[in-house]
């Protein structure tokens, strides 16, 4: 306990974050001796800033919010896991500048899993949702541990995909423990809560400032063998995360998108950098090396099967995986106007199409036969 409260004390510096730290550590060799020295010699570590001297030096105030902090961990049951410690996981030790400590929640156990990170646009398409839904899905059946950040779009798809056939996910998050942020993700939390992983470097109460997300990316791609963009900008938060997989030498993976969307521009752009593609599930085992480690523990995509009306099955052979009016698709299948709404209302339920805003309509991919 000593020892957690030392690297605790350390951690909690104001203004020291993981680079200031570990040059404490490596100047004096633990957190005890670094937290024992003098002002002279905290002013003789290269990179130190006066500001951060002056901090080190608020002993009392430092064993108090760790004091502070330790009993919030026991009332909640939430853990500290030291970099020093076996349960810490190896892969994120050899990213630059780690987290000195991690607080968690949830089953350890995950940590010792392969682990693939699926990120994405928080304000995501509906075809970027679904693809990140199915992909994390079929990761899941497959024994591998999805990872993302428990933001809205396709963060929350990728975790819901793992929870519904009850896979493991490992949320990271940028900002405390006990704050659910965003707050349309709160069932989701408790979710992840209750049967995967949540992981975060900041201490109880720290707010979701948006200069800790890029810090948040790092332990994504860190955590991970590889990194899945599903759908980013060009300029993204996502393109940080494959920035710090590549730093760490993890696999990036992109999903292709419609060439003409603003949504899938910086996918295009990593394919052009030379990012692996991603059309299947196997796409990204096979570049892991995962496809003869991994096996099959659940269902995977659900398979879509051709609709049990004929009349139903040539009407989905004339819908597009890209949008289209309804007035246009009424117009090429040549049915009345009554029947052709009974047969979309059947498509519909059987999970073969998607409406969409402005009444148009696409196929989800793999329902019934593709188009020739």
């Amino acid at each position: 306990m000593e020892e957690t409260g030392d690297w605790l004390r350390l951690s909690l510096v104001p203004g020291l974050g993981p680079a200031g730290f570990w040059l404490l550590f490596n100047r004096f060799g633990s957190p005890k001796a670094a937290l024992a020295a003098t002002s002279d010699q905290w002013r003789q570590v290269t990179g130190l800033r006066a500001a951060q001297v002056q901090a080190l030096g608020q002993a009392d105030a430092l064993s108090t919010a760790a004091e502070r902090e330790l009993q919030r961990l026991a009332q909640s049951g939430d853990r500290i896991v030291l970099y020093c410690q076996d349960e810490y996981p190896d892969l994120l030790r050899h990213i630059t500048h780690p987290p000195p400590l991690l607080y968690v929640r949830g089953s350890l156990d995950l940590l010792k899993i392969p682990s693939v990170a699926v990120v994405g646009s928080r304000a995501a398409t509906s075809y970027g949702r679904r693809t990140a839904y199915r992909l994390a899905k079929e990761l899941a059946a497959r024994g591998v541990v999805v990872l993302s950040g428990l933001a809205q779009g396709i963060d929350a798809q990728a975790h819901a995909g793992c929870l519904d056939i009850n896979g493991d996910t490992i949320a990271v998050l940028g900002c405390g423990l006990d704050v659910v942020y965003p707050r349309i993700n709160a069932p989701l939390y408790r979710r992840i809560a209750a049967a995967g992983l949540l992981i975060s470097e900041y201490p109880s109460a720290t707010k979701p400032d948006a200069f800790r997300f890029p810090a948040r990316n790092r332990i994504i791609a860190g955590l991970s063998r590889g990194v899945v963009v599903v759908e980013a900008a060009r300029r993204s938060g996502s393109l940080i995360t494959v920035q710090h997989a590549l730093e760490a030498g993890r696999e990036v993976f992109a999903v292709p998108g419609q060439i003409d969307s603003a949504k899938s521009a910086g996918c295009h752009w990593l394919l052009q950098q030379g990012a692996q593609v991603v059309t299947g599930v196997e796409d990204i085992l096979d570049g892991l090396g995962l496809s003869s480690v991994i096996d099959p523990v659940g269902p995977g995509q659900p398979a879509h099967s051709t609709p049990p009306d004929p009349a139903a099955a040539e009407l989905l052979d004339l819908v597009e995986p890209y949008p289209l009016s309804r007035e246009e698709l009424l117009e090429r299948s040549g049915l009345s106007p009554a029947r052709f709404a009974e047969l979309l209302v059947l498509l519909e339920l059987d999970g073969c199409i998607e409406v969409l805003p402005g009444d148009r309509l696409c196929r989800i991919t793999g329902a019934g036969r593709e188009p020739a």
